[in-house]
This record gives structure tokens, C-alpha cells and sequence, in this order.
């Protein structure tokens, strides 16, 4: 067997997969090594896909031509869009996912790309000369070239997981922890660290009291999350149930705080600031009587719940009790406790945007290695990590992404320019140009570029053009279409508008904040025609284009500027240290993180805007 490839991506978790399925189809020899093929895309924590800016980054990946999103709509059991009350940058896709159906998916999607490879084993040390990467050694002794490879470790390396006073290596429930390539990295001089994760109790739903709960259902509309016209939700849809903790649930978790791992010292890593335990919920917010819990379907033909919301490493029985005094869960029946774990990161100062190392050529990064927490964060990582690497190997402009072209772009400059000191969740507010990184525009803002590349497909590229071609035109109608005075007086004024005064184009109408294009196509019947032979995406997307117009120029103004910074290089053996204007905290940060432009220098915390305006003396501007 021929074990030398072009690229060896590490570990089979969401960044591992998008990784591999990205370099194989753009045409490198890919190897994905996994110790464990039944649980390839395991979804360790919570049966669900998206969220709050989360959901942004899996539109993103789909518009790049990765898989996350199509794996997610085909495996769905409950859509829904968040936030529709606010604006549309806000707007958030989600999506419960069958555990078990979502990995099928994921083996169908990485046995049918060609190009790819699977290999069940566990690295154990890279294969380095000359600063550069070569290849992979495995526990089973195999050694096997490569000319770049991606880690994609996830929480495996020198995993730890906690119980109460029980502590158990690996890097989930019933799969061992890899041991060997922290240590090595360390003694090439990577800075590594530790963090803290964790996950809730799975009950038994025939002990659940669903009839003392609230029901939540999902979206029933044609909202998804893969722009391809071919790819659906397929399987039956289920809701998800609100119940909440009580004083007397409190009372029976702080009995067992004596014994919790977050509380007597014996974790002492840094766990997600966003997605708390249990127990640092009622700590922290010791006045709070209730906390908010979702149990969520673990599949369709599963009696398996996840209870979000009730993270914890409290010992077992304290888990029990606490979730037997919550209504609705007075009989349950655990089928495992929550457990905490502790694993190794690395910080990603010491990447390029590319997500390579900046120590090793040609060896990346992507996922929970980089401090980061979260399916969608890895998978956006894993997706821009094959790419480099591919490219690394072949030849080309090394892809990145600008913080006003994508949520991803975002992610990994706010990782690269600013470290981590808690893991890393990705949320609007993190982003300047939320209005111009809508989850609607995705496509818009990303797929030409992916097609250029050549990862996304024809036929999606071909979709996209016709959406283009489709939508503008449409809006090119509604700006010289004419509504005369007097015509839709009445149903203006059923809405609570104002009639109009003299005629204007429809394009304005939609600009008021009552009047929808759906609304206006019934009583304006040259619009109804029109629309009925758009898809109802496309008309989302021209309505917000309409709407919003203003703000998203006015972005698109604040993100040039920024462009303008970006576009200003520093080279590559440029001093800072002997740069006495700087400002002493600037030069240890720039020295030590190297940036590549004005702007990414600005980016970087503790860099004063007068040591940007020293900067760009020296650079010549």
C-alpha cells in the first residue's frame, strides 16, 4: 500500500471533514486519518447545526462549495430561523439534526469524493525536516508522506474528562485521548495551553412528562440552509420542549458544588464564557430562581434527549437530583451524566490568516486547536485550512477572507491578530459589517470566488448566476415600475401606512416599513406575476437588497477604508523592536505576531492608533 499523498488532514471531527472533502476536490491526494470510522462528524455535544451568527458561518461554508450545510438540511429534524424580529443582519439559521443520520450523511458525502482516503489509527508525531512538514506517524507504527497536513484534533489531544471526583482520559465518552504531538510541538517552540469544555446529561424520553412542558416547533417554510435546488429536508420533523430549573433545583446542585471539578480545584483550565455549566450559572447568578432548558431529539427513531441548557461535571447522583426536581422531569432516567473535559490548544497567534503554522511550512491548524468552540467555527476553519493546503501543494494565491467578505474572515483574524484567552464563539456583534455578511448573501459574497478557486462545482456556480441575472432584473422592475396615486390608497392605509400623494415606483413603497413585496403583489398584479416566477429566496434577497440599501452602502464605504489599511504591506523582515516610537507593548505584540499589513497590525490589541500612524510613516504613507 502507497502511503505518500498530497495533503493528510488529522482527526474526522467537523474541521477534519471539511478539510479533507476541500483538498480532495480541488484535486489533492487527500488522506483522512480517524481512529474511530463509526463516528466520523460526531456531533459530541448537541444534536443541532447553527444559531446566532453560527448559523452565518454554515452559509458561508455552503456558498464556498463545503458540505456542512447540505449534511445538515438532508439529516434535519427542526428548522428554525432566529431573530426574524430584528433586521435581517441578525437573521440566524438553525437546524436540530438526527446525531446518527448526520454522520451517514457525512460517510456517503467523504466515500464519493474522489481523491480521498481513510485510514483508522491515531497520529501520534509528525514527520518534520527542515522546518517543514513530510508526513504523519501513527500508533500502529505506519509512516506516511505528505507534502502538507492539517491538525484537526478537536478535544483529543491529552483529553481529560471529569465526572465529579472522577477523572477519565479521552477525548469524548468511550474514545482515548492522543497523546504525543502536543509534546512534540512544544519542543519546537509552539506556545500550547489548556481548555475546558462540556456537555449535559442524555435522558431516557419515555421517563419525560412532555405534557408539562412547552412545546416548540420548527419553521414549516422553505428556509434552509444549502443554497443547491437538489438538496432538502428530507426526514420527519420534531419539535424540541422548554422547561426551567427551580430554587428547590438550585438547592440540590449547590449540595454537591464540595465535589464539583469547576469549584474545588481540581479543573483548572478555562471553560466557554457563552455556554456555562449548571453549577457556574447558579453561582454566578445566584439571585437568578430559573434558568431556561431545552430538550432536544437526538433522531428520529431515537428515544435519546439532550437537555441543553444543564451542562455539568457534577457527580451523577447530584445530576439526578437536580433534574428530578424540574417539572416535567420528575421520573427521568439518565442515559449517561454531563461530564467536563480538559484539553490541549495552541495559541493562534502563531498562524498565518491561511491557517498555517507560522513555525512549520505547510502544517495547519483548524478547530478546537486553535482555542476556538463550536461545530460551525472548526468547520469554517477546516474548509479555509484544505484550501491553503491544497494550494500550498499545487501551487496558487493563498486563499483568505477580509472581516467585510465573511464571518469566517472574521473568525480567523480575531484569532490570529488577538490569541484567545477563553474558547472562542463566534457572535454578530464580533462582526463590524453584519449588515454586508447577512446569511442571505453568502453566495453572493463568496461563491464566484470559491468557483474561481475551484472547489465550488458548476452547477452551483451556475445557480448563483441565474440568481444574479433573476434578481436583478427584478429589482431593475421595481425601480422604474410606476404606482399611481389613488391605486392601493386603501390597502396602504389597512396596513397602517400612508396613502400616497402623488405616484411613485415600487421600489420606494417597499423602502416603508409596514409594506412587504409579498404584500404589495396583492394588489399590484404586474409584481404578483413577477414573483410567482421567483423562487421565494430570491425575493428575500431583492427585498432586504431594496430595503437596506442605504445601510449596506454605507458599509460598504467603512469596509473600503479598511481594504485601503489592509492593502498597505509590511515586510516580512521588518524590525519592530528597533522602532523606538512604538509604544513598548506595540512592539512585543507586533514582533511577536507579525502582521502582514497596517491593517492587521491595527487589529491587534494594544497597538495604539498612533503606533498605526507611526506604521504608516514608516511604510511610506
Amino acid at each position: 500500500m502507497d502511503f505518500r499523498y498530497d495533503v493528510i488532514v488529522v482527526g474526522a471531527g467537523h474541521a477534519g471533514c471539511e478539510a479533507a472533502s476541500a483538498a480532495a476536490r480541488m484535486g489533492s491526494k487527500t488522506l483522512l486519518i480517524t481512529m474511530d470510522m463509526n463516528k466520523i462528524a460526531q456531533m459530541s455535544c448537541n444534536p443541532a447545526v447553527g444559531g446566532i451568527a453560527k448559523g452565518q458561518i454554515v452559509r458561508e461554508i455552503d456558498a464556498l462549495g463545503g458540505q456542512m450545510g447540505i449534511v445538515t438540511d438532508r439529516s434535519a429534524i427542526q428548522f428554525r430561523l432566529l431573530n426574524q424580529s430584528k433586521g435581517p443582519a441578525m437573521w440566524s439559521p438553525r437546524s436540530q439534526s438526527d446525531r446518527k443520520r448526520f454522520i451517514e450523511e457525512w460517510v456517503k458525502v467523504l466515500s464519493l469524493t474522489d481523491n480521498l482516503y481513510l485510514w483508522q489509527d491515531i497520529a501520534v508525531s509528525l514527520i518534520i525536516k527542515d522546518n517543514k512538514v513530510c508526513g504523519v506517524r501513527t500508533m500502529l507504527g505506519v509512516e506516511m508522506e505528505a507534502q502538507a497536513v492539517v491538525l484537526t484534533n478537536g478535544t483529543f489531544l491529552n483529553g481529560l474528562m471529569h465526572c465529579g471526583k472522577t477523572q477519565i482520559p479521552g477525548g469524548r465518552t468511550s474514545e482515548p485521548a492522543s497523546y504525543g504531538l502536543t509534546e512534540q510541538l512544544v519542543e519546537l517552540g509552539f506556545k500550547a495551553d489548556r481548555m475546558k469544555t462540556g456537555t449535559p446529561a442524555r435522558i431516557d424520553a419515555r421517563s419525560i412528562h412532555f405534557d408539562r412542558l412547552v412545546r416548540q416547533d420548527g419553521d414549516n417554510d422553505w428556509h434552509q440552509f444549502s443554497y443547491l435546488d437538489n438538496v432538502h429536508r428530507e426526514l420527519k420533523q420534531m419539535p424540541c420542549w422548554i422547561t426551567y430549573t427551580n430554587p428547590q433545583t438550585h438547592e440540590a446542585l449547590r449540595a454537591g458544588l464540595a465535589d464539583s471539578p469547576l469549584f474545588n480545584g481540581q479543573i483548572k483550565s478555562i471553560g466557554p464564557r457563552y455556554c456555562p455549566s449548571i453549577e457556574t450559572k447558579i453561582v454566578t447568578f445566584a439571585d437568578k430562581e430559573a434558568h431556561q432548558i431545552f430538550l432536544e431529539p437526538e433522531g428520529v427513531d431515537s428515544n435519546e434527549y439532550y437537555v441543553n441548557g444543564f451542562s455539568s461535571s457534577l457527580p451523577w447522583q447530584v445530576q439526578l437530583a437536580g433534574l428530578r426536581t424540574i417539572e416535567g422531569l420528575e421520573d427521568v432516567v439518565l442515559y449517561r451524566p454531563g461530564y467536563a473535559i480538559e484539553y490541549d490548544f495552541f495559541d493562534p497567534t502563531q498562524l498565518h490568516h491561511t491557517l498555517e503554522t507560522k513555525m512549520v511550512k505547510n502544517l495547519f491548524f483548524a478547530g478546537q486547536i486553535n482555542g476556538t468552540t463550536g461545530y460551525e467555527e472548526a468547520a469554517g476553519q477546516g474548509l479555509v485550512a484544505g484550501v491553503n493546503a491544497h494550494i500550498n501543494v499545487h501551487g496558487g494565491v493563498p486563499f483568505t477572507m477580509g472581516r467585510d467578505e465573511s464571518y469566517i474572515g472574521v473568525l480567523i483574524d480575531d484569532l490570529v491578530n488577538k490569541g484567545v484567552d477563553e474558547p472562542y464563539r463566534m457572535f454578530t456583534s464580533r462582526a463590524e459589517y453584519r449588515i454586508l455578511l447577512r446569511q442571505d448573501n453568502a453566495d453572493e459574497r463568496l461563491t464566484k470566488r470559491s468557483y474561481d478557486l475551484g472547489l465550488a462545482d458548476r452547477y452551483r456556480y451556475d445557480l448563483f448566476s441565474r440568481k444574479q441575472s433573476v434578481c436583478a432584473d427584478f429589482i431593475d422592475f421595481m425601480h422604474t415600475q410606476t404606482v399611481r396615486k389613488g391605486t392601493i390608497d386603501d390597502w396602504l392605509v389597512s396596513i397602517g401606512s400612508t396613502p400616497l400623494h402623488e405616484g411613485c415606483k415600487i421600489s420606494d413603497l417597499v423602502l416603508r416599513p409596514q409594506v412587504s413585496i409579498k404584500g404589495l403583489s396583492e394588489v399590484i398584479h404586474e409584481l404578483n406575476a413577477k414573483i410567482d416566477a421567483m423562487p421565494d429566496e430570491y425575493v428575500e434577497s431583492c427585498e432586504i437588497q431594496i430595503k437596506y440599501a442605504g445601510y449596506i452602502k454605507r458599509e460598504q464605504n467603512e469596509a473600503a477604508k479598511l481594504q485601503r489599511l489592509d492593502q498597505i504591506r509590511i515586510p516580512d523582515t521588518f524590525n519592530f523592536n528597533e522602532v523606538q516610537s512604538l509604544s513598548t507593548e506595540a512592539r512585543q505584540k507586533l514582533s511577536r505576531i507579525r502582521p502582514k499589513s497596517i491593517g492587521e497590525a491595527q487589529r491587534i490589541p494594544g497597538v495604539s492608533p498612533n503606533d498605526v500612524s507611526v506604521l504608516l510613516v514608516l511604510m511610506g504613507r
